[in-house]
């Protein structure tokens, strides 16, 4: 007898949201205890952890079926190690996919680093690299803006930060530091290489304004299409057909102008003849 196919599974949408350390995984593996058992450091328990979780995927599975309905929040360990040096948590999400999840990652940042150019350029740095190391839909957050009075005056407005603009700027802030004066030619590669990619940009969150709230939200749904709902893979359709349907046309099209080309091509050469 031949094994009936396995039923696609109901599609989910979600984020997954990275930002400053805080969260853990407490019901399949506690942090507390990989510790204490393995003599491991925090960074190191939580690679241990995430590898413990991608060994166990069975146990994740049966989890998100018992709430096929609901839209998943998936709070990650914020440690950078996890997202630019290891594969579990990539593969966690990889997974996640083949389970039929729409997901984008929500990538939160202090706007404090923006008071720092020094540390911008870092953050800068760090988003990018998740960003290709993760791929996944990827919205990045400049959080706590309602805090950002607090960190000093910025350089430049807001918008330089949250569109990434010109970073050549920066740079000559960070020359008039004697310490980072010596770096400049690094700090350089590590612009252009950012402006190469063209990739990084910021949402600002001010969890004070509900107007903030509902941008992020709105950027969110739109990354992982949970806006478009289950009409999404008929929209989809709709534009390969109108992209097909281009194509069509524009041979179409091609061909009556080589036509028309070879036709005049030939009158001309028959009044050429007529002369």
């Amino acid at each position: 007898m031949s094994s009936q196919p396995r039923a696609t599974p109901p599609l989910r949408f979600g984020q997954v949201v990275i930002g400053p350390p805080g969260s853990d995984i407490s019901e399949l593996v506690n942090l507390g205890d990989v510790m204490e058992a393995l003599k491991l450091g925090p960074n190191g328990g939580l690679l241990y952890c995430m590898e413990y979780v991608e060994a166990n995927l069975d146990w994740l599975e049966n989890k998100l079926k018992e709430h096929s309905d609901c839209y998943f929040l998936f709070d990650c360990p914020g440690q950078v190690e996890l997202y630019t040096h290891q594969s579990s948590v990539k593969n966690i999400f990889t997974q996640l996919a083949k389970w039929n999840f729409r997901l984008s990652a929500v990538h939160l940042v202090d706007s404090h680093y923006c008071a720092d150019p020094a540390k911008f350029i870092s953050v800068l740095c760090t988003s990018l690299s998740t960003m290709l190391h993760v791929e996944l839909p990827h919205v990045n957050v400049l959080s706590k803006m309602d805090l950002i009075e607090q960190y000093g005056k910025l350089a430049f407005n807001l918008d330089f930060y949250t569109e990434v603009m010109d970073l050549s700027y920066l740079l000559d802030h960070l020359a008039a530091d004697p310490f980072f004066k010596k770096f400049r030619h690094l700090n350089e590669k590590l612009a252009e290489v950012i402006q190469d990619y063209g990739l990084v940009s910021f949402v600002p969150l001010n969890v004070q304004d509900k107007e903030s709230m509902i941008q992020v939200l709105r950027a969110v749904d739109k990354a992982n299409g949970y806006c478009f709902g289950d009409l999404e893979e008929r929209n989809l359709q709709a534009m390969m057909s109108a992209a097909v349907g281009a194509d069509f046309q524009f041979s179409t099209t091609l061909g009556v102008q080589e036509r028309y080309v070879e036709t005049s091509e030939k009158t001309v050469e028959e009044e050429m003849m007529n002369l």
